[in-house]
Order: C-alpha cells, then sequence, then structure tokens
C-alpha cells in the first residue's frame, strides 16, 4: 500500500482533518494533501510521525497504537486501575470460604 494510502486511511479512522492531522503531526496540512494525493513522498520519520500523531503505528498492518495519540496514557490509564483497585475492600483471611452449589 501507497504512504499517501496508508496516512488518508489513517487520518480518516481517527476522524481528523487535513489541519488538525497537519498540526498534531508538526508539518502543514498542504503536506499532508500532497502526501496523500502522491504528489509528494514523505521521508520515513515523517511517514511515521504523521501516522502516530493519527494514533497509529506502523506494522504489518494498520492499527491502533496503545496507549493511543497520546504516550503517556498507558501510564495514567495504568496509574487510574491502580487507583480504583484501591478503593475496593482487600480480603485478608487465610481461606475464602464460597457457597457450593448443589448441596444442601
Amino acid at each position: 500500500m501507497e504512504a499517501g494510502t496508508l496516512i488518508r486511511t489513517a487520518r480518516h479512522r481517527a476522524d481528523l482533518s487535513l489541519r488538525d492531522l497537519g498540526r498534531a503531526a508538526g508539518t502543514s496540512h498542504s503536506a499532508i494533501a500532497a502526501y496523500e494525493a502522491g504528489r509528494k513522498e514523505p521521508s520515513f520519520e515523517t511517514f511515521v510521525r504523521i501516522l502516530r500523531a493519527a494514533g497509529f503505528e506502523l506494522g504489518p498492518e494498520l492499527r491502533r497504537a496503545v496507549g493511543g495519540v497520546d504516550g503517556e496514557a498507558r501510564g495514567r490509564e495504568l496509574v487510574e486501575v491502580l487507583e480504583l483497585a484501591a478503593l475496593f475492600p482487600a480480603r485478608d483471611a487465610r481461606y475464602l470460604t464460597a457457597p457450593v452449589f448443589g448441596r444442601s
């Protein structure tokens, strides 16, 4: 698949305008449009930066990046999960008892 096609696919799947993607990737919307139309070819570094700005990573197939657009999101997710887990009471009993179904 061509670089321009992948950029367009990532932009559409991320629901971003040319301007939004350009701003997020640190490039102009006209450069993004030129890449998508095949008038220009991005360098590999630029190509990867644009895909990451759209929330994707380069691999054998186009897939969502872990943590989304913000690379720190994954760490924040972990902190939020741990804070939520701390709200639940801990069981300190050595043996947990549970009802056995089918017995009276």
